[in-house]
Parts: C-alpha cells; structure tokens; sequence
C-alpha cells in the first residue's frame, strides 16, 4: 500500500492509525502547491481531488478521505480496536466523533491554513468559532480519557493532529485543560512518537 501524504497536515492521522496496527505502507510525499509528487508525476492522477490523503490499496484501488482511510485501515485489523465492529453501538460513539472532528474542529481551522483569508475572519475564528468547538471537545474529556470512551481510537488520533494546529496558529489552549492533558497523554503513544519523530 502507498499513502500520499504531506507531514503535519490530516494525514497523519491516517499515518498514526497504520503505525498503530503495524500495516507497512510506503509514504509518498505530496506537493499540495503543485500537486506533483518527487517524481515529476501529477497527483491529480491518483488523487482528482488534490488532497491528502489518499491510500493505493494493492487491488489498485484509491480510497480518499482521512476519516474513510482511518476506519478501513481499522478495520483490517480488528482486534486493534481502534473501531469497534459493524453492529456494536461503541463503532457508532467513535464514527460520531470522527465525524465532529471532521466537520467542526477540521473545518473551523480550515481558514487559518489559507494565506488569503482575511484578517477579520482569522480573528473570528481564533477568538470565537474554534473556542466553541475546544470547549465542546474539553467538556467531553473531562469526563472520559478518550473521546469515544475508555480507549482510543481513530477519532483520537484525527483530533490529535488537528487540535496540533493550535501551536502553530499561537492558540494558547491553557483554557482548556482536559484537551492538555489528553494531547500530553496521546502523545506519549509510540505509535504516536515514531511518527512525529519520522516528520522532522
């Protein structure tokens, strides 16, 4: 398998989730400006999206989508429980949160990432939009050590990376203890080490 990636951005959730299950996969880098790869070939031929990631399967297959590779990538292996199987209620806890992550927390830092926001903007979603998605997130883990529960799970390691953000967009999360102490704890994982280690 190969997974078009680019260091520091959602993929590496995807890279964390394949560490954790121990699938050997090859990385290739993207280059999101152009969207070349270091061999000269686009990646609007794997990918047509242009985004990160994308898994090659070695049926031939593309799978794109962070949360989508990270719930297949489970799914091979089971016993991982990264992902509860189809018909646990507990699958559905951790999907609700993939997806909160995805659509809230992913998106309302979306802005920061673009050089062409404007300045209002970033300061709204620094002092207003994204606070509301930390203090949701914050209260949850107040009360359990992981968002779906009592173990982590693709949903962790997505919200990891993301929450991540906040160090180079000087967010100062002091505010927000429990997302402190959960970045500390995930971060500790040597899933989690090897691959930020490998990015620099």
């Amino acid at each position: 398998m190969k997974l078009y990636q680019v260091p520091g951005t959602c993929s590496t959730a995807s890279r964390i989730v394949l560490e954790e299950v121990a699938i050997p996969v090859d990385l290739v880098d993207v280059d999101l400006q152009t969207k070349n790869l270091r061999d000269g070939t686009s990646y609007l031929d794997v990918n047509p999206i242009g985004q990160v990631p994308a898994l090659l399967l070695d049926s031939g297959e593309v799978l794109t989508e962070g949360a989508v590779i990270m719930q297949y990538v489970a799914d091979q292996a089971p016993a991982s429980g990264l992902l509860p199987p189809p018909g646990d209620f507990n699958r559905y806890r951790v999907l609700e949160w993939t997806n909160y992550i995805a659509t809230e927390l992913h998106k309302t830092f979306s802005p920061l990432n673009r050089p062409n926001t404007p300045v209002e903007y970033r300061d709204l979603t620094k002092t207003t939009f994204l606070p509301r998605v930390f203090g949701v997130i914050d209260t949850r883990l107040a009360s359990s050590p992981y968002l779906a529960g009592e173990a982590f799970t693709i949903a962790d390691a997505y919200a990891f990376v993301v929450l991540g953000w906040a160090k180079r967009a000087e967010l100062d999360l002091s505010a927000w203890p429990a997302i402190v102490a959960y970045l500390k704890r995930i971060g500790e994982r040597p899933s989690v080490r090897k691959v930020l280690n490998a990015a620099t």
